[in-house]
């Protein structure tokens, strides 16, 4: 596996970088899968910060192939993503689209959400086309490059929780500038990485998300490549940003603040800090504990534990919520995946509990429907 090596800040072009952080020997893939572990492939997850923008980034880069070769997930299931598609699906409505070409529309949940809002054309360009039952979506099967072309016609351009997964946002942007026609708009969701990052969600910077994309550089690329930001909307503190904007030739660029490097490279080595502690006191805790323990969430969130030095010899399994990942193994461990129902009738078991933004979902799942006797670390 040949990887592809950063050698320039992907927001400035700069090619001043400084060496942050590794973590060795990190699964490529974060997706449950039935085959042998034997065919598993890792590789060092190596962070730099740009001296001149504070942009964190991947030293080097998955090729697609490897980095998207399934769907992690075959449906983005839970109250809380549901809230978010539901939530967006309305932000779009409001804004009176006549048609949309949605850009990594995945399972095309979205699309299916705004139909209680009327129907109009709706197309989805999407590497791995999921479709759920009840999308009426056309998908064409394919990447966003300088190179697509669309002749069925739109006047809006959607993406949601895409923009984090590009590995040049630059010419993404260039490449929607110039594909975007003047007042055509542009509407978008995308996780708000600096809380996440703040908060010490292990699903903020990845293989996939391989940019601390915030919003001051969202906003900075914007504007770069000429479009107006017309409404910004914060979702479910901390979840999501929605953005509606349009391509607007009298916008100006503008420069990033001068103190980003020193605030983001703060942040990622508390976020550094944070984990190696936790480690260590799980550890102490995990030889204390008599009781099955399980995991939650067979995706990044574990992979992350156990990069950072998770014990797991006493670790039954993985816990999850997606029926689909039931009876598979989490991609890079030999560790089983069970659905939650697995806790049931359990006395003293043990849920180490790591899973960002749907901690308490997850959490008040397992007491209230499942087993309140429930021990989460």
């Amino acid at each position: 596996m040949k990887l592809i090596e950063r050698t320039h800040d992907v927001v400035t072009g700069s090619s001043d970088l400084d060496d942050l952080h590794t973590l060795h020997n990190f699964p490529v893939f974060m997706g449950a899968v039935d085959f042998d572990r034997r065919n598993d492939l890792c590789a060092d997850m190596s962070w730099s910060i740009a001296r001149e923008s504070g942009v964190i980034q991947l030293k080097k880069l998955l090729p697609l192939n490897v980095l998207y070769q399934a769907q992690t997930t075959t449906s983005a299931i839970g109250p809380t993503w549901m809230k978010h598609h539901k939530a967006f699906a309305k932000f779009i409505c409001e804004r009176s689209p006549a048609s949309i070409l949605e850009i990594g529309g995945a399972h095309g949940i979205l699309s299916r959400e705004y139909e209680s809002y009327g129907t109009i054309p709706w197309t989805i360009l999407e590497p791995n086309p999921s479709p759920v039952v009840g999308c009426k979506a056309e998908f064409i099967k394919g990447y966003f490059d300088e190179s697509f072309v669309f002749y069925r016609g739109h006047d809006t351009v959607v993406h949601s929780h895409v923009f984090e997964h590009m590995y040049e946002p630059d010419v993404f942007m260039a490449n929607l500038g110039r594909f975007i026609e003047e007042g055509q708009k542009m509407i978008f969701s995308v996780p708000n990485l600096l809380e996440w990052l703040k908060r010490k969600y292990t699903n903020c910077i990845n293989f996939e998300h391989s940019i601390f994309l915030t919003d001051v550089y969202i906003e900075y690329l914007l504007a770069k490549h000429g479009f107006k930001v017309l409404a910004k909307v914060d979702f479910m503190d901390g979840h999501s940003i929605f953005y509606e904007t349009i391509k607007d030739r009298e916008v100006r660029p503008f420069d990033l603040p001068d103190d980003l490097y020193d605030k983001n490279k703060s942040i990622y080595e508390e976020f550094v800090k944070f984990y190696e502690d936790l480690i260590w006191d799980l550890n102490i805790a995990l030889k204390n504990t008599e009781g099955d323990v399980y995991l939650f969430g067979a995706h990044i969130f574990t992979q992350y534990l156990l990069a950072y030095g998770l014990d797991q010899k006493n670790i039954i399994g993985i816990l999850d919520n997606d029926p689909e990942k039931c009876n598979k193994r989490l991609y890079g461990t030999n560790l089983k995946i069970y659905g939650p129902e697995e806790l049931k009738g359990k006395d003293s078991a043990v849920v180490i509990l790591r899973a960002g933004i749907y901690n308490e979902e997850i959490k008040n799942q397992i007491i209230n429907e499942i087993n309140k006797n429930i021990i989460f670390l």
